[in-house]
């Protein structure tokens, strides 16, 4: 399995300005002779960075929205447009709840920001996902993630249209089982990061975590959630932590200086194969 970062918060330098990014999230997937792309940013960009790659959306299989935030599925329309007619959108039934942030004493809009049914092709397109699903030779959809560790709260900032706190039952991870362990694919792990990998265990039959690829949100949450989710994911050894997005720059320099080498993050035209 080769999985390239199409578009995540920030561009390395040495990339020469070839692809650009933005606060988002949007990872391709190719295996078993499918292209799968898991989450499409916020905007038009990723079709951007999808030519700069040499990927044109009509080679697509699939697309996967993680949830239903904007900075995932929000460049969703502009995929569509030059994808195929019979291209299909995995997602949760969840994703399309209304949904905002409370921050900093502010109220602001973060779901997805297109209506359903004026993207070309409308619900048609649509497949929802609660259990897990195999998409392709060892890789599955996670379906909805069982919440089983005492300490995984999500981020309390989030809310629904009701001022409640979100439990995003929409959280969709992508679960590989390669030769020598699970593979982690998420987009904010709002399930969870532990949770969302005892599940991926438990669903691919992998007795081992390999890798994790993604964002965590561990940078956004409570403290003592933090820790403990770090604590865990030492003890689960991986030989990868490819974080990105919402892990947070003072997360990845904890896990840096956790896993050494092993902590490599997942910017913006990063490539892993497994």
């Amino acid at each position: 399995m080769k999985l390239t970062v199409v578009v995540e918060n920030t561009v390395p330098g040495a990339s020469g300005g070839a692809l650009l990014g933005e606060y988002g999230l949007s990872i391709l997937i190719q295996t078993a002779g499918k292209s799968i792309l898991y989450d499409t940013g916020q905007s038009g960009l990723v079709l951007q960075n999808l030519s700069r790659l040499g990927v044109h959306p009509s080679t697509l299989d699939a697309v996967v929205l993680s949830h239903g935030h904007f900075d995932h599925a929000g460049g969703l329309p502009v995929v569509v447009e030059h994808a195929r007619k019979e291209l299909p959108i995995y997602l949760s039934p969840e994703a399309f709840k209304v949904r905002f942030s409370h921050s900093r004493g502010e109220k602001r809009f973060i779901g997805i920001p297109w209506r359903p049914e004026r993207l070309p092709g409308g619900m048609s397109r649509f497949r929802f996902v609660e259990e897990p699903l195999q998409v392709a030779d060892n890789l599955w959809l996670s379906g909805t993630v069982p919440r089983v560790t005492p300490y995984e709260r999500g981020d309390d900032q989030l809310r629904d249209d009701q001022g409640r706190p979100d439990n995003h039952p929409d959280d969709l991870s992508l679960y590989y089982r390669s030769d020598k362990g699970l593979v982690v694919v998420s987009g904010c792990a709002h399930a969870g990061i532990i949770n969302v990998i005892r599940h991926g265990l438990a669903v691919t039959g992998c007795d081992r975590l390999r890798a994790i690829v993604g964002g965590t949100h561990l940078g956004l949450v409570a403290e003592a959630q933090r820790e403990a989710a770090l604590e865990e994911l030492d003890r689960l050894n991986p030989d990868l932590v490819a974080a990105c997005h919402c892990t947070g720059f003072s997360v990845l320099a904890r896990m840096a200086g956790m896993f050494g080498k092993r902590c490599v993050p997942a910017f913006t035209g990063t490539v892993f194969d497994f």
